[in-house]
C-alpha cells in the first residue's frame, strides 16, 4: 500500500519548517536533539519559534530521511540547488544530499530536499525509504 504524501508547513519569524510525514523513518533525532522546537507528543508538534533560525536549520540538516526541510528567512524562499551527493548506508537506504527533481509515473513532479531512497524494496512509499529495511533485516 502506497503512503499518501503529506506536507505541513510551520512558519516562524526566521524559518518555515516543512514536514513530510510520508518520508519520516522515525530516527527521533529532531525531538531528542531540539525538543524546544520538535515537541514530541504535543500539538502542534513543531514550534518554529522555539529556537533561532540558525539552530533550527542546523538540526533539520541532520534529518536522515529528508522528512524535515526548511525555507530560509521568509516563507517561499527557494532553496539553492547545489551539487548532489549520495551515501549508501550499510544495511539501509541511499541518502542523497541536495535538491533533486523527481518526475513521477502519474506525470506530476516534485523537488525533494535531501531525499532518502529505498534499497531493500520493502518501502510502502517507493522510491523513498520508510524504514522497512529494519523490519525486514535487510543486508547489503
Amino acid at each position: 500500500m502506497k503512503v499518501k504524501p503529506s506536507r505541513k508547513e510551520y512558519t516562524g519569524e526566521e524559518v518555515t519548517i516543512i514536514w513530510q510525514a510520508h518520508k519520516c523513518i522515525h530516527s527521533e533525532r529532531c525531538w531528542r536533539n531540539l525538543p524546544e522546537v520538535f515537541r514530541y507528543g504535543k500539538k502542534p508538534w513543531v514550534d518554529p519559534n522555539g529556537a533561532s533560525g540558525e539552530v533550527i536549520r542546523a538540526q533539520i540538516e541532520k534529518c536522515p530521511s529528508g522528512a524535515l526541510s526548511y525555507v530560509g528567512q521568509t516563507k517561499g524562499e527557494a532553496l539553492e540547488a547545489g551539487p548532489i551527493t549520495a551515501k549508501v548506508m550499510p544495511n539501509g537506504p541511499i541518502m542523497l544530499q541536495g535538491d533533486i527533481k523527481f518526475s513521477h509515473a502519474d506525470g506530476s513532479s516534485s523537488v525533494e530536499h535531501n531525499p532518502v531512497l529505498c534499497r531493500c524494496g520493502g518501502s510502502a512509499n517507493k522510491p523513498f525509504c520508510d524504514g522497512s529495511h529494519k523490519r525486514l533485516g535487510f543486508e547489503g
